[in-house]
């Protein structure tokens, strides 16, 4: 059994900088963290994306020492995605090359980069699923998964449904005959599961910082106080797929920290969709 605790939208900040004005996300990453001190051994620990708000270096450090430090402990590989609000230099400077393979005693995490430079929304291109099918071209022992900060899931909101990933469908060809039984994701600030007649699983985990309204009124999108993660387990020998939502406890949950209306949602998509 491969265990991953998912970890998703961090937004972490340099000190002193509150994500929308109103959450601490460092201390949020932080609460997450020692509420799960139980959670047992892991294999990894992923944040699939939007690690940083403000694309500064300490915010990078800080993820990679308060999760690193996390995933040490329980004896797991830390493994970071690119999201829209990550910066590449600043994020390959502390964690890494944007998109990479990590074998974690033979099951394999493939990092896919779905950030646009500059927009909000997702596009893997032909290039990087190429680069894909050729690490996949040959299974792992354990099998394999995909981490990728925009998901093929349907958007749970007017505001992610346009700023959504381009290309579902090529990713889901590409992945097709291939080991990979979940592809782990961030970005709605909500989680989110499908399955595919291919088995394959898709998982979006929630949000450290916050989360998203589902049933926001239409064509808004509402913030509220609110940290999640997922645990999930991959079994090795049949490939099936288990996952839980970790609702993690603290003062305010479920108070609005703000709603923006549909102008502001409207213009949004307009600056940072793919229309840009």
């Amino acid at each position: 059994m491969t265990r991953i605790l998912h970890l998703s939208d961090t937004h972490l900040m340099a000190a002193g900088g509150l994500h929308g004005g109103f959450v601490d996300t460092t201390a949020a990453l932080g609460h997450v963290l020692e509420s799960l001190q139980r959670i047992g051994s892991l294999d990894a620990v992923v944040v699939s994306g939007d690690v940083s708000e403000d694309g500064t270096v300490a915010s990078y450090e800080t993820a990679r020492a308060l999760v690193g430090e996390f995933a040490r402990a329980r004896g797991a590989v830390p493994v970071f995605a690119m999201g829209n609000h990550d910066t590449p230099a600043e994020f390959t400077q502390v964690l890494g090359p944007v998109r990479s393979v990590q074998d974690v005693d033979g099951f394999r995490l493939v990092v896919l980069d779905s950030s646009v430079p500059g927009r909000g929304y997702g596009s893997l291109g032909a290039e990087q699923l190429d680069w894909m099918r050729s690490v996949l071209a040959a299974p792992a022992p354990k099998g394999s998964a995909v981490v990728v900060h925009h998901s093929p899931v349907p958007a749970p909101t007017v505001l992610h449904d346009g700023l959504k990933l381009q290309d579902p469908a090529d990713l889901l060809a590409a992945l097709d005959g291939t080991d990979v039984r979940v592809v782990l994701s961030g970005h709605y600030h909500h989680p989110a599961a499908q399955t595919y007649p291919s088995g394959l699983t898709a998982l979006v985990a929630p949000a450290v910082a916050n989360r998203s309204d589902p049933f926001a009124a239409p064509g808004r999108e509402r913030i509220l106080r609110g940290h999640g993660a997922l645990l999930v387990e991959v079994d090795e020998a049949g490939g099936a797929v288990r996952s839980r939502v970790l609702s993690i406890p603290s003062p305010g949950d479920g108070e609005e920290l703000f709603e923006l209306d549909e102008e502001t949602v409207a213009r949004i998509v307009a600056e940072s969709g793919p229309g840009a």
